[in-house]
C-alpha cells in the first residue's frame, strides 16, 4: 500500500479536518495520531478497514475477543460502512437501499454475546436474518471490545459529547463533574439531548446533582454497585441493569441515608451516541469511503 511522506500526511490530515469542520476533534488523543489511507473507493476490502481500525488501537489484535465477522468475508470489496448498535433487519434494509454493504455493530447480530447461531436451535429468525445477510452479500463485524479499548473509550466519549459535558469529560474516568443542576432538569436535559423519549428513575426529583458516575450499557451490577460504594456519586447513569442487583441496591442505600440517585437510559439508546462518534473516527483514516451512521433505536415502545 502506497503511503504519503509524513510531512505531506500530516498536512492531509490537518486540510481534510478542517474542511470537514472537526478540527475541535484534533484535541482527542486518538486522533492525534490516526493516519488517512489512501485506496481508493472502490479498492478498499473489508480486511483493508478492519486492519486500518486496529492499527489504532494499542495490543490490536486481541486474542480473545468477541469482535468477529458474524456474515460476509473479510475479501468482499466495500461499497460503503454503516455504524450501529444492532445490525437490526430495519438497519440491514437501509444498507441495501443506500447500496452499503459493510456494517459496523457493537452488539451481537444473533441475540448473544458470541453470536452463536446454534445457541438456540432450530431457530428460524437467525436463519431468516443469515439468508438475508448473504443474499446481499453483506458483511457485519461487531466493533465491541476495540470499540472501549479506543482512548478515550468511544462510547463513553460519544455519550459525553451528545449530552454537551465534553468539558467535563476526562479520558479514563467514570465521574464527570457538571454545573449543579436538579435531578428532575438532569433528566430532562439527557431525554432532549440523546433522544429519548422515557427512561427510568430512581431519586429525588429536587436534590441537586454535580458529581456523575456515567457508565453507558450493561457494564454488570458488580461494576454499577463498586462504583457507587467507591465514588459515592450524586447520580448514577447506566444503560441497563439486572432490577434485583443495581435496582434494589439503589433503593435500600437511599432508605439508609445515601444520596445516590439512578438513572436507566436503556441498553441501545445509551450506547448508541458512541457509535454515532465513531463515523467521525472513521472518516479521517477512509476519507474515500462513503461512512454512515444509522441509529437502530429503542426496541421497546411505551404504552
Amino acid at each position: 500500500m502506497n503511503s504519503l511522506p509524513d510531512h505531506s500526511r500530516k498536512k492531509f490530515i490537518l486540510d481534510s479536518l478542517k474542511i470537514a469542520g472537526g478540527a475541535v476533534l484534533l484535541s482527542t488523543p486518538e486522533f492525534a495520531r490516526t493516519q488517512p489511507h489512501n485506496l481508493s473507493f472502490d479498492e478498499y476490502t473489508v480486511k483493508d478497514i478492519i486492519d486500518i481500525i486496529l492499527k489504532q488501537i494499542s495490543g490490536a489484535p486481541f486474542k480473545d475477543t468477541v469482535d468477529t465477522l458474524k456474515s460476509g468475508s473479510p475479501d468482499n470489496k466495500v461499497t460503503g460502512i454503516i455504524t450501529t448498535m444492532f445490525a437490526t433487519i430495519d438497519v440491514i434494509k437501509t444498507a441495501v437501499e443506500n447500496n452499503v454493504n459493510f456494517i459496523i455493530a457493537h452488539e451481537p447480530t444473533f441475540y448473544n454475546h458470541t453470536d452463536d447461531v446454534s445457541w438456540v436451535k432450530p431457530n428460524d429468525i437467525v436463519q431468516q436474518k443469515l439468508e438475508l445477510l448473504q443474499k446481499n452479500n453483506i458483511t457485519v463485524w461487531r466493533f465491541h471490545d476495540y470499540c472501549h479499548a479506543i482512548k478515550p473509550d468511544a462510547i463513553s466519549y460519544g455519550v459525553a459529547k451528545k449530552a454537551g459535558w465534553l468539558s467535563y469529560f476526562k479520558k479514563d474516568e467514570t465521574i464527570i463533574k457538571i454545573p449543579s443542576i436538579s435531578f428532575e432538569k438532569l433528566i430532562q436535559q439527557l431525554k432532549t439531548s440523546l433522544d429519548i423519549a422515557h427512561v427510568k428513575v430512581i431519586g429525588n426529583l429536587t436534590q441537586h446533582c454535580e458529581r456523575i458516575a456515567l457508565l453507558p450499557g450493561a457494564v454488570g451490577g458488580q461494576t454499577q454497585i463498586k462504583t457507587v460504594q467507591q465514588e459515592k456519586p450524586d447520580v448514577l447513569i447506566v444503560g441497563e441493569v439486572n432490577e434485583w442487583e443495581t435496582a434494589e441496591y439503589i433503593r435500600d442505600a437511599r432508605l439508609l441515608g445515601s444520596k445516590t440517585s439512578l438513572i436507566i437510559l436503556g441498553h441501545c439508546v445509551s450506547e448508541e451516541p458512541g457509535m454515532e462518534w465513531v463515523v467521525d473516527w472513521l472518516k479521517p483514516l477512509l476519507p474515500h469511503v462513503k461512512i454512515m451512521h444509522i441509529a437502530s433505536e429503542d426496541p421497546f415502545k411505551w404504552m
